[in-house]
């Protein structure tokens, strides 16, 4: 398996994984307010991340919150297309130093490589603070392990 192919399925793992989130979400009377901070979050950085990689403004900033319709379309368009840009790379591409500078107004020079495998990180991260904000408000959160998208889709056992 190559660094592309782990890539491949973190990307498609990334997309479940919000996805499942967002579905629960769908089921609550009401996201608890920190929970939707959290995740908002999550979903922003993608998209920061794919601006900066793409050459592009930023549709979103770094803590911005959203509604659930528009947790729904920003997942829609951050996590298929940080998945597009996996699929769409090549060694060169991968390797290749992105310049930027982070909401703290810090300078940086990172490769496409290491900023992708933040992004999947980072949004685990938060998914994972989500969930316990989801069980501290009384709801049960989903199972959102990359072994638990790998068993249920992948068809693979463990």
């Amino acid at each position: 398996m190559t660094g592309n192919d782990v890539l491949k399925n973190l990307s498609e793992y990334n997309i479940w994984a919000n996805q499942t989130m967002l579905n629960v979400f769908d089921a609550l009377p009401e996201v608890p307010s920190n929970a939707a901070r959290l995740f908002s979050h999550a979903l922003n950085a993608q998209a920061i991340w794919i601006a900066r990689i793409t050459s592009t403004e930023s549709p979103v900033k770094v803590w911005q919150e959203h509604t659930l319709e528009e947790l729904h379309k920003l997942h829609q368009y951050a996590s298929y297309k940080i998945a597009e840009l996996v699929a769409n790379s090549d060694e060169e591409e991968f390797n290749r130093l992105i310049d930027y500078t982070n909401s703290q107004g810090h300078k940086y020079s990172t490769r496409v490589l290491d900023i992708l495998t933040h992004a999947f990180n980072h949004a685990t991260y938060h998914r994972a603070q989500v969930a316990t904000d989801l069980r501290k408000n009384g709801h049960t959160p989903p199972n959102t392990d990359y072994v638990t998208y790998v068993r249920e889709l992948m068809g693979q056992v463990y």
